[in-house]
């Protein structure tokens, strides 16, 4: 059986695996990258935040991507029933990206692989991983490409990039039971030709149908856009039909966005996703780090999944540069617990997006800036900055300030 050599094996070529393969190339490391799929292939997570810009920036592969004209999004708006709350990602707490993209993510990883495989790296696309062995010091990855032909891959360091795949988690029985709920959601595509011109036909929108319930509209620079909602998984079984029937159904429960896409054929047919919230019990262990989907995701709503994607990536790798050096590495300390930080503050604004909390903040006629400020630079990405205290008192500051709103509202009842 063919076996190859390599220093570091990546498992999926999506930002996650893109990011870890451009950095680890750049500091000199023989890399290979296995990818189950045939690229371009579709994926979904096609909002990003600006977070992640800094880690494609720190990897090289920003560039790449400015050229290819992705549809810039410069914030988002959420809508429920009469209210509006906007946030623009210009007027944040602290430092960091003012904008990112919102993408066709099939075209968008195509572009971060070819610029990879440009820079030296080998993918080998259409081939799963099979199987996995851990040595004392090295592993073997026994693989099988489209012809079904086997072959094997020696590795000293393994980065499981597999997004939803999950191979290291399933293969070593990492499974979690999730932080969020058990939701799902469903999209599909569209080519929006009428679509509004200026900010209208280009801002992101999350309209609430109710407070556990959401749809999405995220329009694209090719004119296409991508539409889905999320919920619990019991809200879904209120629509019969096929997933297109279902889809339309869904279409009319919408009032901002009632009737404007009834006349759009879908571009394909609708795709469910059931219980989409994801965990593990450990991120690494002796040879192999879990990064992105691969490792933990939380739910779509602030479109978290690219960003903890590549941040993840990026550390990983320089974790495994400073480990295959010689260096001495505390994965737990300098991995696992820096991650979960990120994790924790993201969770507990997701969670508290379906307690109904955050959206009564998001959407208090008259909010206060400094807290506007701070939540818009949690929902860009930058949740690791303590000096703001929405990501310091993560915990706690939700439920304190929606408690001095509902103190407001009775006295001005009272008055």
């Amino acid at each position: 059986m063919k076996r190859e050599i390599t220093d570091i094996l990546i498992i999926g070529a999506g930002p996650s695996g893109m990011v870890s393969a451009s950095y680890l190339h750049n500091q000199g490391f023989k890399i290979k990258v296995v990818e189950k799929s045939k690229f371009p292939r579709f994926s979904i997570g096609e909002s990003l935040i600006p977070r992640c810009m800094d880690n494609f920036e720190e990897a090289g592969l920003l560039e790449a991507l400015k050229k290819i004209g992705f549809q810039k999004k410069f914030g988002a708006r959420f809508i429920k029933d009469n209210l509006v709350g906007e946030f623009d990602f210009s007027k944040k707490h602290g430092k960091g990206w003012d904008w990112t993209w919102q993408v066709p993510r099939a075209d968008f990883d195509n572009v971060l692989a070819q610029e990879v495989i440009n820079e030296g790296v080998d993918i080998l696309f259409e081939s799963e991983v099979i199987n996995v062995e851990f040595k004392e010091e090295f592993s073997v990855t026994t693989i099988k490409d489209q012809n079904d032909a086997i072959s094997e891959i020696q590795a000293r360091f393994i980065i499981d990039s597999s997004g939803f795949g999950r191979v290291l988690a399933k293969q070593l029985n990492l499974e979690a039971p999730p932080q969020i709920a058990s939701h799902s959601s469903i999209f599909t595509h569209i080519n929006e030709k009428d679509r509004p011109q200026g900010k209208e036909g280009e801002l992101i929108t999350f309209e609430v149908l109710e407070t556990k319930i959401w749809f999405w509209y995220f329009p694209f620079s090719n004119g296409n856009s991508s539409l889905g909602f999320v919920g619990p998984n019991e809200w879904f079984e209120k629509f019969e039909g096929n997933n297109e029937e279902r889809f339309r159904k869904m279409l009319k429960e919408l009032k901002f966005y009632s009737g404007r896409f009834k006349e759009h054929a879908f571009l394909f047919d609708p795709i469910q996703v059931e219980n989409i919230s994801k965990n593990v019990t450990q991120l690494h262990g002796p040879g192999y780090v879990l990064t992105g989907n691969s490792a933990e995701f939380l739910d779509p709503v602030f479109s978290s999944g690219v960003s903890f994607a590549t941040e993840s990536g990026l550390l990983a790798s320089k974790l495994a540069t400073k480990e295959l050096s010689g260096e001495q590495v505390n994965w737990d300390d300098e991995y696992s617990s820096y991650i979960k930080k990120g994790v924790d503050v993201f969770s507990s604004y997701v969670k508290e997006w379906y307690t109904g909390n955050l959206q009564k903040i998001i959407f208090h006629p008259s909010p206060r800036t400094d807290i506007k400020e701070q939540i818009c630079a949690v929902l860009a990405g930058y949740v690791w900055d303590e000096t703001n205290p929405f990501v310091k008192k993560h915990s706690r500051i939700i439920k304190n300030i929606v408690h001095l709103i509902e103190m407001e509202e009775k006295d001005l009842k009272k008055n």
